[in-house]
Order: structure tokens, then C-alpha cells, then sequence
């Protein structure tokens, strides 16, 4: 079964999107947890970080990069927060990886 976030990629559930590069989506968040939040997820489906493999070194790494854009491109670069998930207990609710982006600036 698809996560949220895939057929949100595949455009199946429309979604606020911030921005997309071809292995990368950028959405906001629905329940936002500070002024902004953001979602920085890979279009390949891993579960979390407990699944990612070697191969996916660079994917992880881009994720990195696109959030320094993010917060260069809305002028949040002196102040934000990016955090990760690791299933339900640590409070990922989507099991589809993605790092959020938080700022109160």
C-alpha cells in the first residue's frame, strides 16, 4: 500500500507544495508545529530511517541540502530545527521517510 506522501508525489491527494526537484518533494506540514514546517521527503518510498541502505547515501545527504535551501530561499537560515522521526513511538506518523523543518523566525 502507498504512503500518504507517494500519492502525494504522484499527485493522487493534492497537497501545498514548496517545492520539487526529480527525487525530492517539499510540502507544508497540515498540522504545523511552528510558523514554519515543512516536510523535506524523498520520492523513493523508505519506511524510516531504520531502512535506508548504503545506496541511498546521496538521497539522504540532498535531503540535508534542500533544507538549507529552504530555509536560504524563506529567509529562516539564522534559526531552524530539522528532525527526524523513527516510528510511532518516537512520533512518526507517516511511515515514509521525511525530515521536518521548523522555525518561529
Amino acid at each position: 500500500m502507498k504512503s500518504i506522501f507517494t500519492r502525494i508525489i504522484e499527485r493522487e491527494i493534492p497537497s501545498d507544495i514548496v517545492y520539487e526537484q526529480d527525487n525530492i518533494i517539499v510540502i507544508k506540514d497540515i498540522a504545523p508545529k511552528a510558523k514554519t514546517h515543512l516536510l523535506i521527503i524523498p520520492k523513493k518510498e523508505i519506511p524510516s530511517i531504520n531502512e535506508i541502505q548504503k545506496e541511498d547515501s546521496d538521497l539522504i545527504a540532498e535531503l540535508f541540502f534542500v533544507a538549507k535551501k529552504m530555509a536560504y530561499d524563506l529567509n529562516i537560515q539564522q534559526g531552524y530545527q530539522l528532525k527526524f522521526h523513527v516510528w510511532a513511538l518516537w512520533g512518526q506518523e507517516v511511515m515514509h521517510l521525511h525530515l521536518h523543518l521548523l522555525s518561529n523566525i
